[in-house]
């Protein structure tokens, strides 16, 4: 959680600091990025430390409970990081963009080693002019 938390405060959120296929290398120089930068960062750094990590893809909730901040990273596509804590703990779920552990708000869509395994959209467009896509998601609980 330490590290999470350090990169949560180290880092700035800033969705024009990279790209799809920036490296975490170059994210964590840029000390900027969004959350599938920093779950590719902690990942990078669990792994050096020789602890099993796995990339999480999904969403969270949009709107936060009552009293609750609103999370980083609501209303899109979010990534985090699953780490093997051990049979009995099994994989559990940390999100360094907000410094939390995964919990009732993060929502598993897609795990794999990296963001290359788990992209939700995958090809080529060929053409004469630049390609932009925007997504935007609302997650909220039926009560």
């Amino acid at each position: 959680m330490g590290l999470a938390q350090r990169i949560q405060h180290d880092f700035a959120f800033d969705p024009q600091a990279t790209l799809v296929d920036t490296s975490p290398h170059e994210a964590f120089m840029k000390r900027g990025g969004v959350c599938q930068d920093f779950a590719q960062i902690m990942i990078t750094g669990l792994r050096a430390a020789g602890l099993p990590a796995a990339y999480a893809s999904g969403y969270i909730r949009t709107i936060p409970p009552p009293g609750q901040p609103r999370l980083v990273g609501a209303d899109a596509t979010h990534a985090w990081v699953l780490l093997w804590c051990g049979a009995e703990l099994g994989w559990v779920g940390v999100d360094p963009t907000n410094g939390i552990w995964m919990a009732g708000d993060h929502i598993v869509m897609a795990i794999g080693r990296d963001y290359g395994e788990i992209a939700p959209i995958d090809g080529v467009v060929l053409g004469s002019s630049a390609q932009k896509m925007d997504v935007s998601v609302d997650v909220a609980p039926l009560i």
